[in-house]
C-alpha cells in the first residue's frame, strides 16, 4: 500500500493494515502476521494446561504518545506534513491553537485515579520530544526545575503501575548518532515513523534503541520494553524483534524483554503475546523477546484529537457488545490502545472521560479480570511458552527458564490430598479454595477430577505434587 493511502488512517490504523499485509506475505513464522522466529519450544505432558494467572484475564492499557510536558501532538503535526511536502491533508490540522503542554496536574489526576481503580498498563516517555529538547538536559520553555518535576512525578505515580517505554527518539525525525542531531533529510527515509528501517540490520536498529533507553536510564527511568512510533520496523520485523531483545538486555538488563508494535482491532486474530527467539532454555542464559498485541483501535480521542469512537466500541453500556467483550470472553489478554494526546484532548480531557466509562463498564461486566503492566504479561507468557511441564502418576515435573508469579496450571488428578510444591529445599502445601474465582498464589481448586493449581513459579526445577 501506498503511503500516502495509509496517510488517511489513523496511525495505529495504520499498524493494522500493514500487519494485515505482511500475513500475505508467507514470512509469519507463527502463521499470523508477526513476521518473527518463534525459536525453541519445550515438550509439555499430555493433559496438562497451563491457564492465565490466577485463571484470570489479563487486561491494560497501552498509552502512545506520552512524555514529560510536551503536548507531542502540537510539535509533530508540522514535521509530519513537511516529510510528505504538504501533500497529506491529514497533517493539516490547526495545531498552532493547540496548546505546547499537558500539566503534569493531569498526569497526576489520571494516574491517582488509576490507582485508585487498579488499573495498570505501559506509558510512553518519548525521551527527546518532536526535537523540542532532551529530558535529560533541557526542554527550551520549561525550567530546569519543571523539568525534574516532572520525572520525578512519573518515577512516583505512574511508574509503580505502568511501564515506562521509549517512543524511539523523537517519535518525529530520525536522529543521527553520530552528532546527536536530527538528519538534514526530513523525508519519510528519515522519520522514525515510516521508512528508517526498511533494510537495516537488527545491529543498526539496536544502536538506535539503546540510544533511547540510555536517556531514559540517565533519569532514572527503567525499561523492560519499547514501543514503536508508527510503522517503526514494519518492513523489517525480525530485525526489530533481536533489537529489541538485544538493546533491552544490553541496556536495561531485562530477563523478559518486550516490544509493542502490532494490533488487530477487529476478527478472530489472535491477540495472546508472541513469544519469539527463545533460545538457550536448559542453560544459564535463557533468552526471548516478547510481542506484545494491541485488541483496540485509538478510541478514547485519537492522537490528533479527532472524534473519538467512544466507550461503546470497548464495551456497550450493557456489558454485551464490543471489542473487549469479544477478546476477554474467548480468554485473550485485552490490551487497550490510546494515545495520551487524546486521553487529555487538548485540556478537555474527553478520552479521559470515555476510558472512566470503559473500566466501570468492564468491573461491572467482568468478575475475572486482572489488569497487568505489559512487563508482568510478557513474563508470565515466557513462563506460559516456555516452561517444559512433564508428569508421572504422582506428580508435575516443571523446568522453568524463567521465574513467574500466579503461574496457574490445570490437571487431571485423582482425589488425594492437598499439592505441595517443592522448589529446591523449599516444600510448600498449597491451600484448597472453592472456585477459580478465589485462586492465588498458593493456592488450589478442584472441579471432577481436575486440580486447578496457583502457585509462583521458581526458575528452574520444581516438582507439584497432588497423590
Amino acid at each position: 500500500m501506498q503511503p500516502r493511502q495509509i496517510l488517511r488512517t489513523d496511525r495505529r490504523d495504520f499498524l493494522r493494515l500493514a500487519a494485515g499485509a505482511a500475513m500475505t506475505s508467507g514470512l509469519g513464522a507463527f502463521g499470523t502476521s508477526s513476521a518473527q522466529v518463534p525459536g525453541q519450544r519445550p515438550s509439555r505432558a499430555v493433559g496438562v494446561s497451563v491457564l492465565g494467572p490466577r485463571s484470570r484475564v489479563p487486561v491494560g492499557l497501552i498509552i502512545d504518545d506520552s512524555t514529560c510536558l510536551v503536548n507531542l501532538n502540537r510539535f509533530a503535526m508540522p514535521q509530519f506534513d513537511a516529510a510528505f511536502s504538504g501533500a497529506a491533508a491529514v497533517y493539516h490540522r490547526p495545531w498552532r491553537e493547540w496548546p505546547v503542554e499537558i500539566p503534569d496536574a493531569f498526569v497526576r489526576k489520571f494516574g491517582e485515579w488509576c490507582a485508585g481503580a487498579g488499573v495498570k498498563g505501559k506509558y510512553s516517555i518519548v525521551p527527546f520530544p518532536a526535537c523540542v529538547g532532551r529530558i535529560d538536559r533541557m526542554l527550551p520553555g520549561w525550567t530546569p526545575q519543571e523539568l525534574r518535576d516532572s520525572i520525578a512525578l512519573v518515577r512516583s505515580v505512574m511508574a509503580p503501575n505502568w511501564d515506562i517505554h521509549p517512543e524511539m527518539t523523537t517519535h518525529t525525525r530520525v536522529i543521527d548518532l553520530k552528532t546527536g542531531h536530527p538528519f538534514e533529510e526530513s523525508s519519510p527515509k528519515f522519520m522514525e515513523n515510516w521508512e528508517w528501517t526498511t533494510g537495516r540490520s537488527a545491529d543498526e536498529i539496536a544502536a538506535y534503541m539503546a540510544h533511547a533507553l540510555r536517556i531514559l536510564k540517565e533519569v532514572g527511568l527503567h525499561c523492560d520494553g519499547i514501543t514503536t512510533p508508527g510503522s517503526f520496523g514494519n518492513k523489517a520485523l525480525p530485525q526489530l524483534a533481536q533489537a529489541t531483545l538485544d538493546a533491552i538486555r544490553d541496556v536495561s538488563k531485562s530477563e523478559v524483554p518486550h516490544y509493542f508494535r502490532h494490533l488487530f482491532d477487529k476478527g478472530e486474530e489472535s491477540v495472546a503475546p508472541r513469544v519469539e527467539l527463545a533460545a538457550g532454555l536448559d542453560g544459564p542464559d535463557p533468552r526471548c523477546v516478547v510481542s506484545i498485541i494491541g485488541c483496540t483501535g485509538d478510541w478514547t480521542g485519537g492522537w490528533d484529537c479527532t472524534t473519538p469512537g467512544g466507550a461503546d466500541k470497548f464495551i456497550t453500556a450493557d456489558g454485551r457488545h464490543g471489542r473487549l467483550v469479544d477478546v476477554i470472553t474467548r480468554g485473550e489478554p485485552a490490551l487497550m490502545v490510546a494515545h495520551w494526546t487524546g486521553i487529555y484532548f487538548n485540556g478537555y480531557e474527553v478520552g479521559f472521560e470515555i476510558f472512566k466509562q470503559v473500566v466501570g463498564r468492564l468491573h461491572a461486566r467482568f468478575d475475572n479480570l486482572l489488569w497487568m503492566k505489559l512487563s508482568e504479561v510478557s513474563r508470565y507468557w515466557a513462563a506460559k511458552e516456555l516452561t517444559r511441564i512433564g508428569r508421572d502418576e504422582h506428580a508435575l515435573d516443571l523446568h522453568a527458564p524463567f521465574a513467574c508469579a500466579d503461574f496457574t496450571v490445570r490437571f487431571d488428578a485423582m482425589p488425594g490430598r492437598a499439592p505441595v510444591l517443592r522448589a529446591g529445599a523449599e516444600e510448600t502445601g498449597l491451600k484448597e479454595v472453592a472456585g477459580p474465582l478465589g485462586l492465588s498464589s498458593g493456592t488450589w481448586c478442584r472441579a471432577g477430577n481436575q486440580v486447578t493449581a496457583c502457585f509462583a513459579l521458581s526458575r528452574g526445577v520444581s516438582r507439584l505434587s497432588f497423590a
